[in-house]
């Protein structure tokens, strides 16, 4: 396909950031660029670099990551292939959990720990402010309040731009926005997993951005006999239809897809451009 036909992620639309910070409305998760479990080096160096690199010259100008995934590896893979910054990249990490090794995770919302990672993060991605810091999950040792009243004094300090909250369920939520303007939530969500249901449609009343995480449920999903039929119908893999159907769900909703290879990028960012009629979304639903 020539370059200037290739579909971009704008072709997915935009949404806006508390209410004023416009991207395109198919992003890229950074956690995959990282060692297997999520810990480490990646496999290939090279081809993460490619990956971030692709991504932007596609249009995708929201980058999500954590200072977890890695930890460190992430976001200053993100550095090395993308700094200096295009003017309109937006790009978005996190605090909240730590590691003890491949895939082992643990909350950590204390104050100190999240004004620690946020230092880390801003050196890593070379920045002077991070656009958008994410509360990564709830500590249950920790209030919610606690935790996101110490990323208000960062934003104080000019250390962070806007914020937002992962892992939460509605009252979570709620409390998180007596404490400070809540312009994104990142849960668990798929065509294969709507346990967030509840969440998306009060994302799209309050214009919050909604961020669903592991968008393609892991792949399983995919093999389901409605999924397969309408991405046959269409030319498409299984996966492409997944996005679009989230694409279709709400317009407060931001896909972030991640993975380590270029091609696998690139069948992704087709998917904005994938357009389900009704009969498919009702098949699908």
């Amino acid at each position: 396909m020539a370059e200037q036909a290739r579909p971009r992620a704008a072709m997915a639309g935009q949404v806006k950031l508390g209410g004023a910070v416009v991207v395109n409305r198919l992003g890229f998760g950074a956690m995959r660029i990282t060692g297997p479990g999520i810990w480490g080096e990646p496999r290939d160096p090279a081809e993460a670099l490619r990956v971030l690199r692709r991504a932007v010259e596609l249009g995708v100008n929201f980058i999500d990551t954590a200072h977890a995934y890695g930890p460190d590896i992430s976001e200053r893979l993100i550095a090395e292939a993308l700094y200096p910054y295009a003017d309109e990249l937006i790009i978005a990490t996190k605090s909240g959990l730590q590691r003890r090794g491949p895939n082992a995770w643990y909350p950590d919302g204390r104050p100190e720990t999240i004004r620690r990672d946020c230092e880390r993060s801003l050196e890593l991605l070379r920045r002077g402010t991070i656009d958008l810091y994410q509360l990564h999950t709830v500590d249950p040792r920790v209030p919610i309040e606690e935790s996101l009243g110490t990323m208000v004094e960062l934003r104080a300090q000019g250390k962070v731009r806007m914020l937002g909250v992962c892992n939460v369920n509605a009252e979570q939520l709620r409390r998180a926005r007596t404490v400070t303007e809540i312009v994104s939530v990142q849960n668990r969500y798929s065509i294969g997993d709507r346990a967030s249901d509840d969440l998306v449609e009060l994302c799209e009343r309050e214009a919050i951005a909604f961020l669903p995480w592991r968008p393609l449920g892991g792949g399983a999903f995919t093999r389901a006999r409605n999924l397969q039929s309408v991405a046959a119908a269409h030319g498409a893999t299984a996966g492409q239809v997944a996005i679009a159907w989230l694409l279709a769900r709400s317009p407060m909703m931001l896909p972030i897809p991640g993975t380590s290879s270029v091609a696998h990028l690139e069948e992704n960012v087709t998917a904005a451009a994938l357009r389900l009629s009704a009969e498919e979304l009702g098949r699908l639903a």
